[in-house]
């Protein structure tokens, strides 16, 4: 995927300026695909390029403000996109190689770190939970965009969920073996 499909999407989900679009990525789309404003509107430079967007001119507007939109191109390179096969996403975490040398090095320097992404994921399973309280928690699945929405954000809350689960069986064992390591200092080791 690059990001040229990410925003094609959200383009065709709504028309919106590149200030509009960022913001809308920054609370959506960001969530599982990072990308800085600078090269979102590098980005859509390229695609207003190959005729994938255009702008929509507004004519009480004197600023260089530019709405953009999906273009037939774009569509099209959308849905070749859309099917082409792709694998599942591998887990690429550097926390996990970082725990792995920690337990080679025996330096338990780890559950400091392992502790503040228990907080950030908590911190996002939290905003994710409060989105889906917002957006879905009394809706039916009658609209098949809207229950698309909703299973990726449950995808989402399942995914936090389910590190938080995790860190928080980690640390405290980790933090038992750190303390029946500890030999005291009148006992000596033959």
């Amino acid at each position: 995927m690059s990001l040229s499909h990410v925003l094609l999407t959200s383009l065709l989900e709504k028309p919106s300026t590149g200030f509009e679009l960022a913001r809308r990525f920054d609370r959506s789309m960001g969530f599982f695909w990072n990308a800085s404003h600078q090269q979102i509107y590098r980005e859509l430079n390229t695609m207003l390029g190959k005729g994938w967007i255009s702008t929509i001119e507004d004519e009480h507007d004197q600023g260089r403000k530019k709405t953009y939109q999906v273009e037939q191109p774009g569509r099209i390179e959308l849905a070749d996109w859309l099917m082409q096969k792709s694998e599942p996403a591998q887990l690429r975490e550097d926390l996990m190689v970082r725990l792995r040398a920690d337990a080679q090095l025996g330096s338990h320097q780890i559950i400091e770190e392992l502790q503040r992404h228990l907080s950030l994921h908590q911190d996002t399973l939290t905003i994710y939970q409060s989105m889906y309280d917002k957006d879905f928690k009394n809706t039916t699945n009658h609209n098949r965009v809207l229950f698309i929405h909703k299973k990726i954000l449950e995808l989402g809350i399942h995914s936090e969920q389910g590190w938080v689960d995790w860190l928080e069986e980690v640390i405290p064992q980790l933090k038992q073996f750190e303390m029946t390591e500890v030999q005291p200092e009148n006992e000596s080791v033959d």
